[in-house]
């Protein structure tokens, strides 16, 4: 059976991000229908920069649109190569003049962070907070980000609970739970 990308990362935010509490922002944009979710191919770098700013410009005159999701699919299945499209859209976003005006977060299957604890043959349950169905851009609004950030408790403290909350789960349970979510995905 076929996945859909856009059903399987929606399905990935209601069943991952948001029952792990892993960004607690996401659950208010999600009941509301805040979220855009767009499937792109990746295999075009220049295709895929110009969607990127498309997409700056739609959140530019849609405020009802609060945030999106770009599905990178194909062509940014190989952790590294998604890294170099994801500095690409970056600089490609500061030379266009969203630099502050919308963050570029990224989410891959294979994320691993900078000082990542796995070793070859063993996984760090910490690399699942961003670890998701399909390669993703994130584009975040830089002013609802901080206004958010402003009225939550210690918002420096999210991604070190994160971490440690995944840790005490294990990387074995990360990986089964998310697994479990992208298979239901397939059989809906």
């Amino acid at each position: 059976m076929t996945i859909n990308p856009l059903e399987a990362t929606r399905r990935w935010v209601r069943d991952w991000v948001m029952a792990q509490d892993l960004c607690p922002f996401a659950a208010a944009e999600f009941e509301r229908e805040r979220i855009r979710y767009r499937q792109l191919d990746a295999n075009d770098d220049a295709a895929l920069l110009m969607a990127v700013i498309e997409e700056c410009e739609h959140l530019d005159q849609d405020p009802g649109t609060e945030t999106t999701l770009l599905v990178l699919t194909p062509g940014a299945e190989d952790f590294f190569t998604f890294l170099d499209k994801l500095d690409m859209a970056e600089r490609l976003m500061i030379s266009e003049g969203y630099e502050g005006v919308y963050q570029l977060a990224s989410f891959h299957p294979d994320y691993l962070f900078g000082d990542s604890q796995a070793t070859p043959g063993h996984e760090d349950a910490a690399d699942y907070t961003n670890r998701s169905p399909f390669p993703l851009f994130h584009l975040l609004r830089e002013t609802s980000l901080e206004a958010a950030l402003a009225r939550f408790p210690h918002p420096e403290r999210i991604p070190e609970r994160n971490q440690s909350l995944l840790r005490e789960h294990g990387a074995q349970w990360c990986r089964e739970t998310q697994d479990a979510i992208h298979q239901d995905t397939s059989s809906s």
